[in-house]
């Protein structure tokens, strides 16, 4: 792997600057969802891509393989004033990889443009799916911008019932996505691939599926031309990306990029593909991407010991007033039970392939959510819980359910997500409640009269708990057990209660 040019910054950290020409960009990767981990992740292995092909001169890369893959950065609702940031910096951003033990500052240049339907208009973003030079369409979207029940099409999304109403003028992800392929199929061009990168279990099947049912309500000819002609990736991603708040917009003046846009992340980063691409891709294994024949076994690890943890210590890191995911680890309790749900209670529900160790991953993991240069804000992972909880947390509830194994932290975590819906830390902190049903648990936590009704109430989200689930006994009396004890005694005597339990596979 070649090394782009570099300069050192001092003795803890190093700028690295890119070799490729950015002159020869085209439009052929656009992005919706062009935010913190956009910039971290994906246009970060994309220049880096650019740099390993152009260091290698001679190579006949082919007209599918040539380095002038340029990503269009996009965004659908807010953002204007980001988009703008990266234009006024001649569309270069900085990204700082940081842990304790140093940084390295990496200047971004694989941008080839800019759109933002309420600063250009919709058509200019409707043009660029249907310019010859498109091959790939990255989302980040998160899990609510699928619009997605049940892996299927939610058609009772207020966004989705109004798109379908007025397909031409979209406001949601869905919309736009199929309104773009109609002008694509429309100009008479081929497919493209629509490359999900968020965290949803065999999140290419949900955009599919979402993708497809909304097209076939709309023109069912058009959902043949998609199924015929577009490719639905499933991937894996992983990168912790905070969002940049004070403390990150110090570290880059400290480090003298305060000039342009940036952002700040741990060095650690994965990705895991299908190659499955419709028209041609870059060689991102050149950076480091690992193309498989299936990637669900991957996701599930992630979602369950990385984005899991990372919820389970959000939760009752947020009710105890810690404030970040690194003051969570400096707390032994916090730090055992993370560990203990890790390997008691998550690593034992996943199937993976030969040679991948666990017990390895998960002491990785806790190394990484220790890193005290990340300052990851416990409000921040809580955002969003009724779309996480299922796959992050019940997925392997269930899975010890069928088996007839103890989940005593899984439900511990779930109690946490109650319990700081109810909007208020243990020291009587307001906690901030971002989340798609905000209004529904607000309402059912000011009506309910006790605690068991609020229970009962909360367990009667299907969005979030499942009929057949919250009707089981079994589970709704460990989650009520779990929710009490931390109501009535609180987060430290539930973690000292978690921490006898033994810490390695409970089976």
């Amino acid at each position: 792997m070649p090394h782009p040019a570099s300069t050192p910054a001092g003795d803890a950290a190093r700028i690295v600057h890119p070799i490729h020409d950015r002159s020869t960009l085209r439009g052929r990767i656009l992005h919706l969802g062009f935010g913190a981990f956009a910039r971290a992740f994906l246009s970060t292995i994309l220049d880096e891509t650019l740099d390993a092909m152009s260091a290698d001169g001679e190579a006949d890369w082919g007209p599918d393989w040539g380095p002038d893959w340029g990503m269009i950065a996009v965004r659908l609702n807010s953002g204007v004033e980001e988009l703008d940031a990266l234009e006024a910096a001649e569309l270069h951003h900085w990204v700082v990889a940081a842990d304790d033990s140093g940084m390295t500052a990496r200047r971004v240049e694989a941008l080839a443009g800019t759109c933002h339907p309420l600063r250009d208009g919709a058509e200019a973003l409707f043009a660029r799916f249907a310019s010859p030079e498109l091959s790939i369409v990255t989302l980040t979207i998160t899990e609510k911008g699928y619009c997605s029940r049940g892996g299927r099409l939610d058609t009772e999304h207020a966004g989705i019932r109004r798109d379908l109403a007025a397909p031409k003028t979209p406001q949601t992800a869905v919309g736009v996505l199929v309104e773009g392929l109609a002008r694509r199929r429309q100009a008479g061009l081929g497919g493209l691939t629509l490359l999900s990168c968020d965290n949803l279990p065999e999140n290419g099947a949900v955009c599919r599926a979402v993708v497809e049912e909304f097209a076939a309500r709309r023109d069912p000819a058009l959902a043949e031309w998609i199924a015929a002609n577009v490719t639905f990736p499933c991937t894996m991603v992983d990168r912790i990306v905070p969002a940049l708040d004070e403390d990150g917009r110090a570290l880059l003046a400290e480090l003298g990029l305060g000039g342009a846009p940036g952002i700040v992340c741990e060095p650690f980063r994965q990705w895991v593909i299908e190659d499955d691409f419709a028209a041609g891709r870059p060689p991102f294994e050149l950076a480091g991407a690992e193309f498989v024949a299936d990637v669900r076994p991957f996701e599930e690890m992630k979602l369950r010991m990385l984005n899991g943890s990372h919820s389970f210590l959000a939760y009752l890191g947020a009710l105890a007033g810690r404030r970040t995911i690194s003051d969570c680890m400096a707390d032994p309790l916090l730090a055992g039970a993370a560990r203990g749900l890790m390997l008691a209670e998550q690593a034992p529900t996943l199937s993976m392939p030969q040679g991948v160790d666990l017990a390895a991953y998960a002491e990785a993991l806790l190394a990484r959510f220790a890193n005290s240069r990340l300052k990851h804000r416990t409000t921040q992972i809580a955002t969003d819980g009724s779309q996480k909880l299922p796959q992050r947390l019940l997925a392997p509830i269930r899975h010890h359910l069928e088996a007839g194994t103890p989940w005593p932290r899984l439900a511990l975590g779930i109690a946490g997500w109650l319990a700081y819906c109810r909007g208020v830390a243990q020291d009587g902190t307001p906690l901030p409640l971002n989340d798609p049903l905000a209004e529904r648990i607000r309402a059912i936590s000011q009506a309910a009269g006790d605690e068991r009704a609020y229970l009962r109430q909360m367990l009667s989200l299907r969005e979030v708990f499942a009929a057949e689930l919250a009707g089981r006994a079994d589970f709704a009396d460990a989650i009520a057990a779990a929710y009490l004890e931390l109501r009535e005694h609180g987060v430290e005597a539930a973690l000292a209660r978690l921490a006898e339990i033994p810490q390695e596979s409970e089976r």
